[in-house]
């Protein structure tokens, strides 16, 4: 026997639509206490607005070296022949011999690009995280080279050594979703 179907009416309509909008506001109220347990990872990072280069990144780290690396803003940079980021800055004798240069551990890499200018770039595998290139570019320069913590390699402390001999408190937590801080003026 052939089983006969129902005619569809319009209770039986709301009946079904009822069903599926309480099994989707199950599901949305499950998945907004799943997410509500759920807290939001939190990295440290320093904020370069507020740092002073007092060169305890270099020597507070838990790691060494320190996750802290010097990065350059190429848009603050003016490709200064004699980068006071690079070189040590003596005004009355300012010269580009390899004694001169500031960075005690060689990583700032300094290329030729046309005329008087250089580009600077930063060997991340030999910065210390000494804040003396940023200190130089600062009294002289533009202000382009500034410190942060490499997440790569920042084992997430849950109270950062750093941050807590920081004299600026410029070291916070941020979400991991967002953004390193970055330097956009010059000082």
């Amino acid at each position: 026997m052939a089983q006969q179907d129902k005619p569809v009416t319009r209770r039986s309509v709301l009946a079904i639509s009822a069903r599926a909008a309480g099994v989707a506001a199950a599901a949305g109220l499950a998945t907004a206490f799943s997410l509500r347990g759920a807290e939001e990872q939190l990295v440290w990072q320093i904020d370069p607005e507020k740092c002073i280069q007092c060169g305890k990144c270099a020597t507070s780290c838990v790691l060494n070296p320190s996750a802290v690396k010097c990065v350059q803003n190429y848009q603050l940079c003016g490709y200064c022949k004699l980068c006071t980021g690079y070189f040590v800055a003596q005004p009355i004798n300012l010269d580009e011999g390899a004694e001169n240069q500031i960075c005690p551990t060689g990583a700032i890499i300094r290329t030729h690009v046309e005329g008087d200018y250089y580009n600077y770039d930063i060997d991340a595998s030999k910065c210390i995280g000494c804040a003396k290139c940023v200190k130089g570019c600062l009294l002289y320069g533009n202000g382009s080279f500034f410190l942060q913590i490499d997440r790569r390699l920042c084992v997430d402390c849950n109270r950062c050594s750093i941050a807590a001999v920081c004299p600026s408190q410029a070291i916070s937590r941020i979400p991991l979703r967002q953004a390193y801080r970055l330097k956009m003026k010059m000082r």
